[in-house]
């Protein structure tokens, strides 16, 4: 009667199997899980890794990457948003200026099929020259977000978009309005050169360490240049 209760298994038996599909179940839900090192981060820099699957997945989604599309990522960190970006596109440019985190990154490639389509470029994104790339996804440090923002929308070619992750405040700013309380002069300089969206509102519990302050990921399409023409007649 006792093990009909178990499915014709004794007691031992059945708890032996709880306890394999348990520690199977732990393995699985640990390969799919953001990795988050337990060294420690740099002030500095404003590093904060992004470790909400869900959020990485929208942002990936939000940048509708093509094929054959080379991604420009600032501020790789481990590499939890990089390896989706690698899973769809040609070729991921990933700036770093942390040597650390190029370890982790290139350590955590190294045995993926995505090694040949990953290229790291080590240093400050904001002094260095940037190569030729059709979008830019990245979880920026707030403190270039101003500057890299401006340096983005003055590369030539220009690109096809941006999909960004902002300190919330600056991207209200971003995406303020004339007649706003927030409209300024970031706002119209930013809006004279391209499209500006709003996309997803990220808690600052989506982080590690959080930061202090909410997210929200901004989609920016630069607008394409006007063609100035002239004529014998003019």
């Amino acid at each position: 009667k006792r093990q009909a209760e178990y499915g014709g298994f004794s007691s031992f038996q059945f708890c032996e199997m709880a306890i394999r599909r348990k520690k199977h179940q732990g393995h699985k839900e640990r390969e799919s899980h953001p990795i988050v090192k337990d060294f420690s981060l740099t002030k500095t820099f404003g590093q904060h890794l992004l470790i909400n699957n869900s959020i990485l997945d929208n942002i990936v989604e939000k940048a509708n990457i093509k094929p054959t599309d080379v991604v420009l990522e600032i501020g790789p960190g481990t590499g939890n948003l990089t390896l989706k970006l690698l899973a769809i596109a040609k070729q991921v440019i990933a700036v770093e200026v942390d040597p650390r985190m190029v370890s982790e990154l290139q350590k955590r490639v190294l045995k993926t099929p995505f090694k040949p389509k990953l290229s790291i470029l080590v240093g400050d994104a904001i002094k260095t020259e940037f190569p030729y790339f059709d979008v830019v996804v990245a979880n920026i440090p707030y403190q270039i977000s101003s500057p890299l923002t401006f340096k983005l929308l003055a590369h030539r070619p220009i690109f096809r978009s941006a999909v960004i992750m902002y300190q919330r405040e600056f991207a209200l700013r971003l995406i303020a309005k004339p007649g706003d309380e927030l409209w300024c002069r970031l706002a119209v300089n930013v809006q004279l050169l391209s499209k500006v969206e709003h996309l997803i509102k990220v808690s600052r519990n989506s982080f590690r360490p959080p930061p202090k302050v909410d997210s929200s990921v901004i989609k920016i399409t630069p607008h394409k240049p006007c063609l100035l023409y002239t004529s014998d007649a003019a």
